[in-house]
């Protein structure tokens, strides 16, 4: 019961009896501890909810969440409360049954798979992983820990590990660098990096996704933090390798290999693989800032025609606008963009705008009006409108981590759509500012109802924007694929978006960095890739613009750009002999459409990267760790591009087992280092023995004739291998129905025989009739070829360089061909 004190003498005294004993300080201040790192202590209990388990110090909480037998969540909360789960890198996750058991001793608790198990030490509340034969693959170096952000509130967040001597690591997106990252400090922070350089940090995309690989054993670290990220592989400290972020969770997925492809492959179980392309979206692409007027544009397609040098893509630069305004036409320039654009068409060119985020600031200006009247522009954190200038002069920018903006945005491609642009380029959306670089900090987001600052949002911004367009060009274009391209973007971008690696140089050196910048992306998670070719900024001469040509040949998306202030950069501008070898190689990537749309499809439905560079092909051997020309497209084809001026020859390494010479049909054995020639007019391509590439017919665009037959080109091996043909309309997506068609081959040969066998499945029913077969390197001459219906095959030729030709049924089950 209260006491209730009346007498004031005694009221007196009592309050200074509180006082004393609150023992009052002059300046509470004092009292405040000073801000430090701190680590997490000694876990005392475990709880399990299904495939979650929570441990906790007494004040901080650990959550390591079961994903599948391969991936393993990782997660902490400083005070033991977690932010609601949400991520735009991995929408849903899809867990399936995955057994698992809980052990517990008196050092570790242990949560184990068929696969991995992950470890708890008691002693420290160190976290590592292993494999099923004890392997430890990753172990913290120190508990995890953060550091209070007093300005912006939340926490620094630092996770270090164990990195070993002979440790390499692969990946992080789009990095200016060698493709081993070993000694490297990285920065992600979506950036505008006009004409960067050889290890400038950070550029346009921000992916949070690395590969170990060491002994052996591959494993991946998905950090999933948006805020402005680091990762040190072994530089401050080579016996240790750390990453960090400026705000949010420290929360990332390990991802158990035991092989880099394994690693990728459960990568894209989590942020999604690229859906199919429109296959004229693999066809070459033209671009410059910036191609207008209407007669400019013109001038180029009938240069393409004229030339015979195929091309699917023109691009409109900002140019086509009415002062820069997006979605809106100059009619100076462009009087009918409607005409000009189905008039392309007729001609087989696909036409391709540019749109950029920032909308100028106009109340005469539909958009604009439009964006204000409905609030879909960012806002700083009193209120203000975000502005800022870019190519329109004074803008304002749409929040694109609102639904509803993103649903609006989509909707203003009606226009562009009704005019029959066929593709959209999203540029300048890291977002760049002229100037200020990019937005404040202080900038909000809606976030999908999780509310941020820019601080959390800056690295996903690029990526929403391209979700928009693409969900919005979707439901304009009805059952045709969108073809969408965006500079910046996120872990996840790839269900979006293809990418291009930004503003290059004219230069052997961008040349070398782009092939590598390609194969990067492609093994972390960004398979539809390309540069600039040519470079974007400066001169290349005709030596340059070709290898680059060639090179691009073998990108998953070819595309030459060029600034507005360099000279005329088409095929056909540095005259002959480049021309010549220009078309040459073009054509040369119209004849493998077919294989090179299979594994688009590989990747779709399987995960598979695209570019794989020779370390994925063979990473137990320490060499390959290095190597960094050599790549494959898909699985069977290795082309080494020629990086040097003047170069006549060059050292290519091959992969264990037979490979062909593309050119010349001769056979080289791998698993060393070979002395290739490198003419002008060739660049080094080998194909793995046992290969079945599918080719189409030369056309001037995809779909200017009717495939009557595929050619099937056969390498013989004495060994089985298989191959792989994928088969759709092309531009729908009937695919996502099962109307498809894949095909596996499988052959195996001796001394004195040869078999072919073939598999299908889908309800996809091709046109052609007939395969021409091209069968290559056979060591015997051929005599009799039966079918596996018991009919024998007598029209065939053998050629003079020992290739046997000849023509069958496409619905074929199985061919031996013997001496």
């Amino acid at each position: 019961m209260e006491e209730n004190i009346q007498d004031p003498e005694l009221l007196a005294n009592r309050l200074l009896e509180d006082e004393e004993e609150f023992h009052h300080l002059n300046n509470p201040a004092e009292a405040i501890k000073p801000i430090i790192k701190k680590y997490l202590g000694i876990p005392k209990s475990v709880e399990q909810a299904e495939n979650k388990f929570y441990f906790t110090d007494g004040d901080a909480k650990v959550e390591i969440v079961v994903i599948t037998e391969q991936v393993i969540k990782v997660r902490l909360a400083p005070h033991g409360v977690f932010l609601e789960e949400f991520s735009y890198a991995v929408p849903k996750i899809v867990t399936k049954n995955v057994a698992f058991t809980l052990f517990e001793d008196d050092n570790e608790f242990r949560i184990s798979t068929s696969a991995v198990s992950c470890h708890i030490r008691k002693q420290d509340f160190f976290i590592s992983f292993s494999d099923n034969e004890n392997n430890i693959t990753s172990a913290d170096a120190v508990p995890m820990h953060w550091e209070e952000n007093i300005k912006f509130g939340g926490y620094y967040v630092f996770c270090t590990k164990e990195c070993h001597p002979e440790e390499s690591f692969f990946g992080l997106g789009d990095k200016p660098t060698e493709l081993n990252l070993r000694g490297k400090r990285l920065k992600n922070w979506n950036t505008d990096a006009y004409s960067f350089a050889w290890n400038q940090d950070p550029l346009y995309r921000s992916i949070p996704f690395y590969i170990s690989l060491n002994d052996d054993i591959a494993h991946g670290i998905f950090f999933d933090n948006t805020f402005k990220s680091h990762f040190d592989f072994g530089g401050e400290d080579k016996t240790k390798t750390s990453f960090w972020a400026d705000g949010g969770e420290l929360q990332y997925y390990y991802i158990h290999g035991p092989h880099m492809m394994d690693v990728v492959k459960s990568y894209h179980l989590l942020t999604g693989t690229h859906p199919m392309p429109p296959l004229w979206a693999l066809g070459y692409h033209q671009c410059r800032w910036s191609y207008y007027p209407e007669a400019k544009v013109r001038k180029i397609a009938t240069g393409f025609r004229e030339n015979q040098i195929p091309c699917d893509g023109i691009y409109l630069d900002i140019d086509y606008m009415d002062g820069y305004r997006c979605f809106t036409w100059n009619k100076k320039y462009f009087p009918d963009p409607k005409k000009m654009i189905s008039e392309l068409a007729a001609d087989g060119f696909k036409t391709v705008v540019i749109i950029d985020p920032g909308i100028r600031v106009d109340d005469n200006y539909w958009v604009f009006k439009e964006g204000k009247e409905n609030r879909h522009f960012c806002r700083r954190s009193d209120d203000y409108f975000m502005e800022g200038h870019v190519w329109p002069g004074r803008c304002q920018f749409p929040d694109f981590t609102n639904p509803d903006v993103r649903e609006w945005w989509g909707g203003l491609f009606e226009g562009l759509v009704e005019a029959g642009v066929a593709g959209v380029w999203n540029d300048m959306n890291e977002p760049a500012v002229f100037g200020a670089g990019t937005f404040p900090d202080d900038v909000r987001h809606q976030y999908d109802g999780q509310r941020g600052s820019h601080r959390k949002a800056h690295n996903v911004y690029g990526m929403q924007m391209v979700r928009s367009t693409y969900e919005g060009l979707r439901k304009l274009m009805k059952n045709k694929r969108p073809f969408t391209i965006t500079r910046a973007g996120y872990s996840g971008v790839q269900r979006y978006a293809s990418a291009w690696t930004g503003d290059n140089v004219a230069s052997w050196e961008h040349l070398k960095l782009g092939n590598i910048q390609c194969q990067r992306m492609s093994v972390s998670g960004i398979p539809f890739v390309g540069t600039d070719i040519g470079g974007f900024s400066g001169e290349p001469d005709g030596e340059l613009f070709t290898r680059w040509i060639q090179m691009g040949t073998f990108s998953p998306f070819m595309r030459a750009h060029s600034a507005g202030d360099t000279k005329e950069r088409e095929p056909w501008s540095f005259g002959e002999p480049f021309t010549s070898i220009n078309r040459k190689f073009i054509e040369l990537r119209y004849r493998l459409l077919p294989y090179m749309y299979s594994a688009f499809w590989e990747h779709h439905r399987y995960g598979f990267p695209i570019l794989r560079p020779v370390v994925m092909q063979e990473q137990e051997v320490l060499s390959n760790h290095f190597r960094q020309d050599e790549f494959t497209y898909g699985d069977k084809i290795l082309i080494c591009p020629v990086l040097e001026p003047g170069q006549k020859s060059r050292k290519v390494y091959l992969p264990k087992g037979n490979w062909y010479n593309f050119w010349t049909y001769e056979v080289v054995a791998g698993g060393k280092e070979t002395e290739v020639l490198t003419p002008l007019e060739t660049m080094p391509i080998f194909v793995k023995a046992g290969s079945i590439i599918p080719e189409y017919p030369v056309m001037q665009y995809v779909g200017e004739k009717e495939i009557e037959e595929v050619i099937l080109n056969v390498y013989y091996s004495d060994y089985e291998a298989n191959s792989f043909l994928f088969e759709d309309y092309g531009e729908t997506f009937a695919y996502e129905q099962d109307i498809y068609l894949e095909k596996k081959f499988a052959v195996s040969g001796t001394k004195t025989s040869f078999v072919i066998n073939q598999s299908m499945e889908g309800l996809y029913n091709p046109r052609y009739e007939n395969y021409a077969f091209n069968i290559i390197g056979l060591p015997f001459k051929p005599s009799k070829i039966m079918a596996s219906d018991g009919r024998p095959i007598t029209d065939f030729t053998i050629t003079k360089d020992g290739c046997l030709q000849m023509k069958f049924s496409k619905n074929f089950k199985r061919l031996e061909i013997s001496k």
